[in-house]
């Protein structure tokens, strides 16, 4: 889904057809001077109306432009930094990879809950969906990408298991599923939500799709509930080399920007102690964007590694 575009709003001219003329004497023709001041006396109302939509369609274009300056303006205010010295795993996404190298059209299904539907953002422009699909429109300039948001706040894998197959039905090269997060708040058993995901990932691999899971976010929400968010963390990362499939290690990017980075909570995650805001979703559509372009540049340059075999790289 591409970011919302602005759009004038439009004024409707409802005409409503006299009946009455059945029942009464047939007008006589206007004379042309009576035309004349017909037009005359239309034409301030007409006016009035072609520059109030001009001034809306004008405000709507200024704040599309506002949006897009903060856009380009959050990360200088605090740098994007990757972490320094980790290595973590990601795929080689051959299904991206080679449609992106014919020329073929790529769809992209980012699959979770709030913050993939974007909660905390200021704008629909600043949600992580729309944030990755802007970086690699700018990559692959001449490609049709299209990333589709089907992220629904609250949900986590038994939710997510019922509306799997709509997002199949996408026909999607890549599914980005964000999951974890709301099972570790609602105190759900780690080892029976890897299992879901795991089964989910055996469709989504079976319907011919990459995929790279996101595990949760590192938030005083969550780490509230060390045990099982690390155990969480844990067992996404080993469905993930079970099933030879990409990671975003969310959760250890987080802290690194707070632990090593000295990025106070406060500059990256909202006042629910839980979502993240513009700068956060930005730097993780970033640095996850990265990471997708370095893995379909290993096919792209000729390193074909085969999808069952993870590439170990800093990140």
């Amino acid at each position: 889904m591409s970011p919302a575009r602005a759009q004038g709003a439009q004024t409707a001219l409802v005409s409503r057809p006299d009946n009455s003329s059945a029942s009464q004497p047939a007008a006589t023709a206007p004379s042309a001077g009576n035309a004349a001041n017909a037009n005359q006396q239309n034409a301030p109302a007409q006016d009035n109306a072609a520059t109030q939509q001009k001034g809306l369609a004008t405000r709507a274009i200024e704040k599309v432009k506002q949006a897009a300056k903060s856009a380009s303006d959050i990360l200088n205010r605090v740098p994007c930094l990757p972490p320094k010295g980790e290595v973590r795993t990601m795929g080689t996404l051959p299904h991206v990879a080679n449609k992106l190298i014919s020329g073929r059209p790529v769809v992209i299904v980012a699959f979770g809950s709030s913050s993939t539907q974007g909660y905390g953002s200021s704008a629909p422009e600043f949600t992580y969906p729309n944030r990755l699909a802007a970086q690699l429109r700018r990559q692959y300039a001449s490609a049709d990408i299209t990333v589709v948001n089907r992220g629904v706040g609250g949900e986590d894998a038994p939710e997510m298991m019922k509306r799997l197959q709509s997002v199949i039905d996408l026909h999607p090269d890549l599914v980005i599923w964000q999951v974890g997060t709301n099972a570790v708040l609602r105190n759900l058993d780690p080892d029976e939500t890897a299992r879901m995901v795991e089964d989910g990932i055996s469709l989504i691999q079976a319907a011919g799709s990459d995929v790279v899971l996101v595990d949760p976010q590192y938030s005083p929400r969550v780490t509230e509930h060390p045990e099982s968010a690390g155990r969480m963390v844990r067992l996404l990362g080993k469905v993930a080399q079970l099933r030879h499939i990409g990671i975003f290690p969310r959760f250890q990017v987080m802290r690194e920007w707070h632990e090593r980075q000295a990025i106070p909570i406060n500059e990256f995650v909202i006042a629910d102690g839980l979502h993240m805001n513009d700068w956060g979703y930005a730097c993780f559509a970033q640095l996850l964007g990265d990471d997708i372009i370095k893995s379909v540049g290993q096919i792209k340059l000729g390193v074909n590694v085969p999808s069952n075999v993870l590439t170990y790289r800093p990140m």
